[in-house]
């Protein structure tokens, strides 16, 4: 037994390093993703617009991850998305701060960027962000981009001739 042990004392080392390693790799991923302990407030937001952003979704402000999306559901009322905001319990934002969905670029994914306002009261834990806009449909952007292009020309060309005509 004694010379079998002796045989895979580096085997086994090597083993206990290679979970030693995936232990620390799972906590500390684990710990990257904030899915431990809920720290920080919540802040209600409602988006007539919602796409890209679900469960998880970063919240920022001047391009710093400062909260996620908690919760989203839709009202059944004014059929608004109504996001759950979680916010780092150091962030204050005042009552006229607004929030708006906007995405890295075009082909990044959505976030939720917070602008503060100027007034000297600050929101509360579950208050709600009154300005919000939501999300811009990429695709209909393009669409009436590439409509009004090729409309737009063909009146100024017709103006132009117009102008240029000498009167009668």
């Amino acid at each position: 037994m004694r010379n079998l042990l002796k045989d895979n004392v580096i085997e086994a080392l090597v083993g206990l390093v290679v979970v030693v390693v995936a232990v620390w790799f799972v906590g500390s991923a684990y710990a990257q993703t904030s899915s431990g302990a809920a720290g920080g407030y919540l802040l209600t937001a409602r988006f007539p617009n919602a796409t890209g952003v679900t469960v998880g979704t970063d919240v920022r402000t001047s391009g710093i991850r400062i909260g996620k999306v908690e919760t989203e559901r839709l009202d059944p009322k004014t059929f608004q998305a109504v996001l759950q905001l979680r916010i780092s319990g150091d962030v204050r934002f005042p009552t006229d701060s607004s929030a708006a969905i906007t995405s890295e670029g075009i082909l990044g994914g959505s976030f939720i960027s917070l602008s503060p306002g100027g007034d000297t009261t600050m929101l509360r834990p579950g208050g709600e962000i009154g300005e919000t806009q939501g999300a811009q449909d990429l695709m209909s952007l393009m669409g009436s981009f590439i409509n009004r292009s090729g409309s737009s020309s063909t009146s100024d060309t017709a103006a132009t001739k117009t102008a240029a005509a000498p009167a009668q």
